[in-house]
């Protein structure tokens, strides 16, 4: 017989040099990731959407509506009414000035009795079930009203 046949077969699946000894137990699961709580959208989908910078002109507290506020934005070739439910996490004088992202081809909907035209888009933080916090989009440094975004 040769030496080479002396040599026990290498096995078919070596462990990885880092691998931990198969006694040892099986690491934790990686979280899994957050469910998908709305349908897929296409492309085609999204750039439907007419997504612009505005500046935040006037806002106020909405008078039928305790978490409402009322924004009069600049959209560089028009001004709007935006509503919304921004009460509980900003004071209406802050937000003057700021510019924000909109939704400009949303199809106008009453709010307890105002018509907005228009979305503002936010981020919300949620824990143990209950919203915390809620933020406004804002571009980083100015451009003009009605810029576009993509």
């Amino acid at each position: 017989m040769s030496e080479e046949q002396n040599v026990p077969p290498a096995p078919a699946n070596p462990p990885a040099p880092d691998a931990a000894p198969a006694s040892a137990a099986p690491p934790a699961a990686a979280p899994a990731p957050a469910a998908a709580t709305k349908p897929e959208i296409t492309y085609d989908d999204f750039v439907k959407l007419d997504l612009r910078v505005a500046k935040v002109l006037q806002a106020a507290p909405h008078p039928n509506a305790d978490k409402l506020l009322c924004l009069t934005v600049d959209l560089g070739t028009e001004q709007r009414q935006v509503i919304a439910g921004l009460r509980a996490y900003y004071a209406p004088e802050a937000l003057v000035g700021k510019q924000i992202i909109v939704v400009t081809n949303l199809a106008p909907r009453k709010m307890r009795g105002l018509e907005s035209k228009g979305m503002l888009l936010a981020a919300s933080h949620q824990a143990e079930g209950q919203l915390r916090d809620v933020v406004i989009l804002m571009p980083d440094k100015e451009v003009p009203p009605g810029s576009p975004v993509s």
